[in-house]
């Protein structure tokens, strides 16, 4: 049993958003449902899953977390606020609590940015501090990710793949949040930069006593890390409970289905080396 501190840093409940849409022929404009009903609640310091299919919603709701769309319906509580009663420049500061880390660093970095650059911005946006302050806090990032500071220089795509992601997370970290929002954050990674990457966020939330959301649709990873796992499907969570008990005795038909499908690691060498 985890040991929960009393409050809950985020909790949604009744959470609904939509998508507008034209009709490709008609241009009429259509309503499409996103994500309804979602009851969810983060405890501080825990890393929590979130599961399910593409389509499920997973995204829209992770976009929603991160404020950057705003909910149809519900309420959305985040360290004792209720960010929905939250307009214009009152969201301003708790913006800087809540970060996303996408899938893809490469298309979520500014390309025209050095890296250096690119850390500071946030706090620049923020109104932080002076160019050289900027500058420092910066490097000291740099270092805390593994990143060496001589690469302030460089431009994202002179660095690999599982240094722009390193990049993603220091951005992400400079504005030091409480909450990391990590949207398939591991999934364009090889094995062996999942671990790194893995072993480096886990690092991190030990330092810093930081909440994760880690959005993802593989089972095996998400029973390494996860401490809750919440399943989603159609537009609704389904299931959500601590990992051990989940993974256990899954309770719902679509947890079921998901874990039935999760290949063991007999039937991956059987593949591979049939």
């Amino acid at each position: 049993m985890i040991a929960r501190p009393h409050q809950p840093l985020l909790r949604v409940e009744h959470l609904g958003m939509n998508h507008v849409q034209r009709h490709a022929v008609t241009n009429a404009r259509l309503i499409v449902q996103a994500f309804a009903d979602v009851n969810l609640t983060i405890y501080p310091g825990t890393t929590v899953a979130l599961v399910g299919e593409s389509g499920a919603g997973k995204s829209s709701l992770a976009r929603c977390l991160a404020l950057l769309e705003k909910p149809a319906e519900g309420e959305f509580w985040f360290d004792g606020v209720n960010l929905l009663a939250l307009y214009g420049r009152a969201l301003f500061p708790m913006r800087r609590q809540i970060q996303m880390i996408f899938q893809d660093p490469t298309s979520a970095l500014n390309p025209r940015l050095t890296a250096g650059e690119i850390i500071a911005e946030p706090l620049l946006i923020q109104g932080q501090g002076t160019k050289a302050q900027r500058r420092e806090q910066a490097l000291n990032v740099m270092q805390q990710v593994g990143l060496p500071r001589k690469c302030e220089g460089k431009t994202a795509l002179e660095f690999s793949g599982g240094q722009r992601q390193r990049l993603a997370i220091a951005r992400a970290l400079i504005l030091e949040p409480k909450l990391l929002i990590l949207d398939e954050a591991l999934s364009s990674l090889d094995i062996a930069n999942q671990k790194m990457i893995l072993k480096l966020l886990t690092d991190i939330q030990a330092a810093r006593s930081l909440t994760y959301l880690h959005i993802s649709h593989d089972l095996r990873l998400v029973s390494r890390f996860a401490e809750v796992v919440a399943v989603m499907h159609g537009g609704k969570i389904v299931e959500q409970g601590l990992a051990a008990n989940l993974f256990a005795e899954p309770q719902h038909p679509y947890t079921q289905e998901l874990l039935a499908a999760m290949p063991s690691l007999e039937s991956i060498c059987q593949e591979r080396f049939a």
